[in-house]
């Protein structure tokens, strides 16, 4: 294969540059385009900056910078700005960040006085850097979108999602519940994708002063002797899909499947997927997960696909939103 896909008439050319956060997931991404990543030079010098350069020319080509925010988050941030800011000086023709997971979505508003709003800061940088566009996977809320000026690509892993555990389940006998009240309008997606049965959900408090903290008091729907499935954005500690399962399973649930597109997994997340009485976990591979945060109920599904179906709608003036609801 070549560092370049060109376009059927020959007047546009791709390439596919990544970060060093998760290099098995931009080498499927790649694989599926066809295409080799430009090789690429990353280290940090002693006192941890990073420095970054690409072995071939990138001149007049649409290239796309894949990096996904896992941890150290700030690192991975950084050596992607650096990358936009490669791109740009060395004359690519147009430059979309491709960010599966992107960092610091979950400050997207003041809760309280004298906060930053960060996820708008995080998309004023990538802009700042030289980004035309950018493209990532469900977003921690859409409002996202508007952050950045330009084009943004906000991608949905709920087909491949949706096609998995619908062979883990009676559909007929099925109940999707939210973890909260403020995803209810996915978790209605959700239970039209997987025939139309009931919804749920968990009514939580939650301390604004105390990070990944949550209370899960109660389950409001019918869960009563079927099968719950449990949809969020992601799962960093645990915490908030631990609690739903336990007060699913104590309101009557059969039993639980708990699916999310990002697996942040931060410690102490395993021990309470593991403990938490869920029959399965199900997530997708936007981050990295590491050897050591696999477990027999853990199943993780590949992302690939879908971003590479997408890059190459937008490399070649098609519709991405055609990707997802069948119309351009």
């Amino acid at each position: 294969m070549t560092t370049s896909l060109f376009s059927s008439n020959g007047s546009k050319r791709l390439v596919l540059v990544s970060g060093r956060a998760h290099p098995e997931l931009a080498a499927e991404v790649a694989a599926h385009l066809e295409v080799d990543l430009v090789p690429t030079t990353a280290y940090e010098f002693a006192n941890g900056e990073i420095y970054t350069r690409f072995a071939e020319s990138v001149r007049g080509a649409d290239a796309f910078a894949l990096q996904s925010h896992c941890a150290p988050v700030n690192t991975w941030i950084m050596e992607q700005l650096l990358m936009v800011d490669a791109l740009k000086r060395a004359s690519a023709k147009t430059i979309t960040v491709v960010a599966p997971f992107y960092g610091y979505a979950r400050q997207d508003k003041k809760h309280r006085g004298r906060e930053p709003i960060s996820a708008r800061l995080m998309a004023d940088l990538f802009k700042t850097a030289g980004a035309d566009r950018l493209m990532s996977v469900d977003l921690h809320a859409a409002q996202i979108q508007g952050f950045f000026d330009g084009p943004v690509d906000h991608l949905m892993a709920m087909p491949i999602l949706v096609e998995y555990v619908r062979t883990r389940v009676d559909v007929s006998n099925v109940t999707v519940v939210s973890p909260d009240a403020g995803r209810i309008r996915v978790a209605e997606q959700w239970a039209a994708k997987l025939g139309g049965g009931p919804l749920a959900f968990v009514h939580k408090t939650r301390d604004i002063r105390r990070p990944n903290v949550s209370v899960a008091n109660r389950v409001v729907g019918d869960v009563e002797g079927r099968s719950c499935v449990i949809v969020d954005d992601l799962i960093d500690t645990a915490g908030t899909i631990a609690e739903a399962v336990r007060v699913v399973l104590e309101a009557g649930a059969k039993d639980v499947l708990a699916v999310a597109t990002h697996g942040v997994l931060s410690d102490p997340a395993v021990e309470r997927l593991q403990a938490c009485g869920a029959r399965e976990i199900v997530v997708t591979d936007t981050l990295p997960i590491p050897d050591e945060h696999r477990f027999e109920k853990l199943t993780v599904l590949s992302i690939a696909p879908l971003i590479a179906r997408a890059v190459r709608e937008v490399f070649e003036d098609g519709s991405v939103t055609s990707l997802f609801d069948g119309n351009a």
